[in-house]
């Protein structure tokens, strides 16, 4: 059973669901969570999630089980306050990534990291103990696998004793794969934080912080990987824009009823 969040409403933004709730406060939830051994699959929600979790019965599934989902996207948060919900504000995956970075060095949780390219993944451990060099990496092991292999990189896992569980993969195979291991896996936290061991390793840059307060970020990732971009960002970002248009009437007639 899902441990209840302790600062937290669920709220729906374009039909998809987002947890209500700030980065400091994800911050103490997933502490606490450590702390306590509560089992918990962490989320993140962005304007191409929407898209996709409208699209997929099977990401719907995964997302309704989750744990927390937090709103990774200056956009998921304009649409909120356009619909009503207001989300307080954006929670970043590579920003909570690193804070529980943090918290793990402060109070001695034991991290593992899996994901990415071999070489990239290197380079962001590198990284990571010279940012963090009291703090326990259990392990890491690239993001390439087969479904045969899944067992076998669970018991690696669990061999290791993480507390908590970066996975570095793309949407929707980090939210099915941590849905379908989280219960067999023997982690507090599994997060999801997508090309974060990209940043980490210097592959990626992230975009200035007044590109990303701008709603920007996915504009610099465009700059960077044109070709491989282009065609997702047009599709998926003229998607949800719909998806907010075709929900704003309801949700203005709502807000309207208040009166």
């Amino acid at each position: 059973m899902k441990a209840e969040l302790r600062t937290s409403t669920r709220v729906y933004v374009a039909g998809c669901p987002v947890d209500s709730i700030s980065l400091d406060e994800a911050v103490r939830e997933l502490t606490c969570r450590l702390e306590e051994r509560q089992k918990t699959h962490v989320v993140f929600v962005n304007a191409a999630k929407v898209v996709q979790y409208r699209k997929s019965s099977e990401l719907r599934t995964a997302m309704a089980r989750a744990d927390l989902l937090l709103a990774d996207g200056v956009p998921i948060v304009w649409a909120s306050k356009l619909q009503k919900a207001s989300l307080p504000g954006r929670v970043n995956g590579t920003d909570l990534m690193e804070r529980m970075l943090q918290v793990s060095q402060d109070r001695g949780y034991r991290v593992y990291l899996f994901g990415a390219r071999a070489q990239v993944l290197e380079c962001a451990v590198a990284e990571i103990r010279n940012r963090h060099p009291g703090l326990e990496i259990a392990g890491w092991r690239h993001g390439y696998f087969s479904r045969e292999e899944e067992p076998e990189i669970v018991h690696q896992i669990n061999q290791s004793r993480p507390d908590l569980l970066f996975l570095g993969m793309s949407t929707p195979t980090k939210e099915l794969w941590g849905d379908n291991n989280l219960p067999h896996l023997n982690v507090a936290v599994c997060q999801g934080v997508g090309g974060s061991f990209d940043i980490l390793a210097g592959t990626i840059r992230r975009a200035p912080r007044w590109l990303q307060r701008a709603g920007l970020e996915w504009f610099f990732r465009l700059l960077q990987e044109p070709r491989r971009l282009w065609r997702r960002y047009l599709t998926t970002n003229s998607a949800f824009v719909w998806l907010v248009l075709k929900d704003l009437p309801v949700s203005l007639l709502k807000w309207a009823e208040r009166f």
